[in-house]
């Protein structure tokens, strides 16, 4: 097998699991499961210094077969070892995509529950009256629980 398309393969084997990943995140965000991000965040770190090895990977095939390292170069070289090369190259932009997208909204769904988060602590702890004490116990007025 062409080293080109084996390493289009592998990055594509890789940006699909990323992709899965990122929708477990974005289920655990949306159920509340905030105590699963640790593990997926993780494996998701783990997916991501992959996909930059083999970005690297091929960065250096490209050159060593007097490509340049960059969109062009790429589809210059898969042009030239073959349609199965060309359709990996295309697969793997689209799922490049994809995994940029969805990264990029998982983020801004966690940044939105941090910042309201932040707004609701805000307000709590700001009040001239304390509405509620460190124990979670609502307070009156004149000091007591209730």
């Amino acid at each position: 097998m062409n080293p080109l398309l084996a390493g289009l393969q592998a990055e594509k084997a890789c940006l699909e699991q990323l992709i899965s990943v990122l929708a477990r995140e974005q289920h655990a965000i949306g159920e509340r499961r905030f105590d699963d991000l640790h593990a997926i965040t993780h494996e998701k770190a783990g997916l991501l210094d992959k996909v930059a090895e083999l970005d690297r990977r091929r960065e250096t095939l490209l050159r060593a077969a007097g490509s340049t390292p960059d969109v062009a170069g790429a589809n210059a070289a898969a042009a030239a070892a073959g349609t199965a090369a060309c359709q990996a190259w295309a697969d793997l932009l689209v799922l490049a995509e994809r995994a940029r997208a969805d990264n990029l909204r998982n983020g801004a769904i966690v940044w939105t529950h941090l910042d309201f988060t932040q707004r609701a602590l805000n307000f709590l702890q700001s009040s001239v009256q304390h509405f509620y004490g460190p124990d979670g116990v609502r307070k009156t007025a004149g000091g007591g629980t209730r």
